[in-house]
């Protein structure tokens, strides 16, 4: 491996940060220097990188820059990196893709067809397509991957699919897609990787993060998943409510005269962790005040109660368990709440090692026990550049 080997730049746009990497092609790419440009927009906006080695690269104030400003800069630090001449393709995390099953190359055509798709996702499509057109303005010769979220759960069963709302909308995409699919193929490749029968059979995957969700998992497929037809669904989350009554729309709107914005705002902005809590939507921040103050203690039994069901029916859905895999910032790094959730499925053959759960280790349960549970770290930058990769070496393959 060289500096001259053929790279893939990927981003990841959120609603307020983007995690950015720029790894080898390959079938297992290596990993040249990763990053975050976090908080934008804020005055806490800031650009994170380091290399491979975990060395750092950059750690810059962004001074309260737009997001279009703060998109330039973080491309002016891309570009002035010595890498950046081997990159040959950009992919991108799409989060909403409607019926796109696999990675495609971006064209006008599909870039036309994602800005109508903005309402359906008004949180992150606006951020991956101002990605997309301002690595366009600066390099149009560069090929761009448009990678989408909701791909690995396009064929779940038709019924977990269903809105109980009048079926003239289903005409018009209104449905349940599930994301954090890109987060859901890689531990599923990396399942399939550590224990191949394993990923054959019944899993529970556990996407824990700033944004939560959970996936029942058969054979590799996609069976039900907790997020639905937007992400703001399913699990409680650390900004998001999760799922709500909605009767709670139309009272909100008689008795405070809520506008659609300002309802949007809320559950996707101010309620979760946060809203329960009243002082922060950092698990970490939470567990620290959990003994001394009442409404952070009754915001992570919420978050765990709410996964512990969601593995319940998940389980039900599958037949029964046999892999159950913690993933996210927070899966992977919270033995506590990891615990907590876990506490009282002995029924379902859930039963933790404390010792290696509190090491975060690779296999948190009882040896011989009949569910394994599992941590994997995620890497949706990785399974971007893995599927960039897969889609150029067959375009290659076909063009001979």
């Amino acid at each position: 491996m060289n500096r001259t080997s053929p790279c893939v730049l990927t981003l990841n746009g959120g609603s307020s940060s983007i995690r950015f990497a720029v790894d080898a092609t390959g079938a297992d790419p290596e990993r040249w220097l990763s990053g975050k440009l976090e908080a934008i927009g804020t005055p806490r906006a800031r650009l994170h990188a380091h290399d491979k080695e975990g060395n750092p690269l950059a750690d810059q104030d962004l001074h309260n820059a737009a997001p279009g400003a703060a998109i330039d800069q973080l491309l002016d630090w891309l570009e002035s990196q010595p890498i950046f001449s081997s990159v040959v393709a950009v992919g991108h995390r799409v989060v909403h893709g409607m019926e796109h099953t696999e990675p495609e190359r971006i064209t006008p055509l599909l870039l036309d067809e994602l800005e109508k798709l903005v309402a359906f996702d008004p949180e992150h499509l606006p951020r991956e397509i101002a990605l997309i057109k301002a690595i366009q303005a600066r390099h149009p010769e560069l090929p761009q991957v448009a990678c989408f979220d909701t791909a690995f759960h396009h064929r779940m069963p038709r019924v977990a699919q269903l809105l109980a709302i009048p079926r003239r909308y289903q005409a018009q995409g209104v449905r349940r897609y599930g994301f954090h699919g890109l987060s859901y193929a890689y531990l599923v490749e990396e399942l399939g990787r550590i224990d191949p029968v394993a990923a054959k059979g019944r899993g529970i995957f556990a996407h824990l993060g700033n944004g939560s969700s959970l996936a029942a998992v058969r054979d590799c497929q996609s069976v039900d998943t907790s997020m639905g037809f937007t992400p703001a669904s399913g699990l409680v989350m650390s900004t998001r409510s999760g799922d709500l009554d909605p009767g709670l729309l139309a009272f909100l709107v008689k008795r405070e005269s809520m506008t659609p914005e300002a309802f949007d705002r809320m559950v996707n902005h101010e309620s979760g962790l946060i809203g329960v809590s009243e002082t922060s939507a950092d698990v970490r921040d939470l567990l620290s005040r959990e003994a001394t103050d009442v409404r952070a203690a009754e915001a992570l039994e919420l978050f765990c109660y709410q996964a512990k069901k969601w593995i319940g029916a998940y389980a039900a859905v599958l037949g029964g368990l046999d892999t159950l895999v913690f993933a996210g910032g927070i899966g992977e790094n919270a033995p506590q709440i990891r615990e907590s959730i876990c506490d009282g499925l002995g029924f379902l053959g859930i039963e933790l090692n404390e010792h290696d759960n509190a090491k975060n280790a690779a296999v948190i349960s009882h040896c011989g026990k009949r569910v394994t549970v599992r941590v994997i770290r995620t890497d949706e930058e990785r399974m971007i550049a893995r599927s960039v990769g897969r889609m150029l070496g067959r375009e290659l393959r076909q063009n001979r």
